[in-house]
């Protein structure tokens, strides 16, 4: 059984990723509008400055199959800290290191208690609503396209 603690960490960890593949798949121009609305952004220094390099995606058949090599993803990282300790990592899609560089810095704000709901509230919670209706629109589209096949019955020759 685990305990309190273990469960408040496990829930942590699950928000931040959750909260990480979001910054991480969001327009960059967008993001970089919704930083902007959070007024002045703390210092910072980097611990790995924006890096550019290729990551091996890999898949399973049906899900559960073996794996098997997809292919290769251009992807850029990056960890900088503020001036409090506080660590914020990114890893995104690309060859925007300025997109990167704002992950991490959302990803920071987002760890601290002081920060953290205004941050949830002017970037992931716009980020959150513009996903789900993009969803949404896909979902529409892909729903009036839809078509019902039926078998009809025909009454018995006698």
């Amino acid at each position: 059984m685990a305990s309190d603690h273990e469960a408040m960490t496990a829930d942590r960890e699950a928000a931040r990723g959750a909260w990480l593949g979001l910054l991480a798949r969001a327009e960059p121009g967008r993001l970089a509008a919704l930083m902007d609305d959070l007024g002045a952004l703390p210092a910072h220094r980097w611990l790995r400055a924006p890096e550019t390099g290729s990551m091996m995606l890999r898949g399973r058949t049906g899900g559960t199959g073996g794996p098997f090599n997809l292919g290769e993803m251009t992807v850029t990282r990056c960890t900088l800290a503020l001036e409090d300790g506080t660590v914020g990592h990114a890893m995104v899609p690309g060859r925007d290191k300025a997109h990167a560089e704002r992950v991490a810095l959302a990803d920071a704000l987002l760890q601290r208690d002081e920060t953290r709901a205004g941050a949830e509230a002017r970037v992931l919670a716009p980020l959150a609503a513009a996903e789900t209706a993009a969803a949404e629109g896909v979902a529409a589209k892909a729903a009036a396209t839809k078509v019902d096949f039926f078998t009809m019955v025909r009454g018995e020759n006698e």
